[in-house]
């Protein structure tokens, strides 16, 4: 039977500073750190020492002290309030959401509208939710059908992500998976993600060589990878 996953709140002395963190133990063979909407993050096996996280902790305290400082300067992304009218930015255009209550929560696309008939008002939200990840597949699967011809290269099984923290992956089987938020960010930035993932069919990894087939396909890598970084901090919470 697997470790069962467990989390629990700790604290560690960085520099001079008290940071809390939220320990996760589970089945993994590594210590890792992350920053999410929770702050500090640490996954570690079941049996690692406490010593040995400590350690991590301390060897890496600039950077957590720097995250952890960018995160609180950006708040938590909010969850939108929908309402007949309001404007939604889907890949650099404005949309006007249109909600016609009472309805069959269904919803349609024509003309930068989105036309959404929620049954109650409490199912506005996840209604928009669905509409905005099919609409993503569209876009997502026609990109990487166009940029694969670019690449040369068989287009490859799309899976849609609802990744907090990751944009895109590449398995070794060539299985390429894109977040489904990306519809609402400019096109090029998009473009950057889908690019990123489709050079990893043939550098499995982020050495030199990885960009610089990332950039024949997308020779403004830089300030693509640039902007995602900072648009993606400011969505809204869906």
């Amino acid at each position: 039977m697997p470790p069962r996953q467990t989390e629990s709140a700790c604290q560690i002395v960085l520099g001079t500073q008290t940071v809390g963190y939220l320990l996760r133990r589970s089945a993994r063979r590594t210590i890792g750190l992350r920053i999410d909407q929770r702050g500090l993050c640490v996954g570690a096996p079941v049996r690692a020492a406490q010593r040995d996280i400590d350690a991590l902790l301390h060897r890496h305290a600039d950077w957590i002290l720097d995250k952890l400082r960018a995160w609180r300067e950006h708040p938590a992304a909010s969850t939108p309030e929908i309402a007949d009218g309001s404007t939604i930015f889907l890949l650099g255009e404005a949309w006007t959401a249109r909600l016609s209550p009472g309805g069959r929560n269904t919803w349609r696309a024509e003309a930068r509208t989105l036309h959404l008939a929620p049954a109650t008002p409490e199912h506005t939200l996840p209604l928009l939710n669905r509409a905005l990840r099919e609409l993503a597949r569209r876009d997502l699967a026609e990109r990487l059908q166009r940029h694969a011809a670019r690449f040369a290269v068989a287009t490859p099984p799309l899976r849609l992500s609802s990744a907090r923290t990751r944009w895109g992956s590449c398995n070794a089987r060539g299985h390429i998976a894109l977040n489904w938020k990306l519809i609402l960010l400019p096109p090029t930035v998009v473009d950057y993600v889908v690019c990123h993932e489709l050079a990893h069919l043939k550098e499995m990894n982020h050495s030199p060589r990885f960009w610089s087939v990332v950039e024949t396909l997308c020779p403004d890598w830089r300030t693509q990878r640039n902007e995602l970084r900072r648009l993606g901090r400011q969505l809204p919470n869906l």
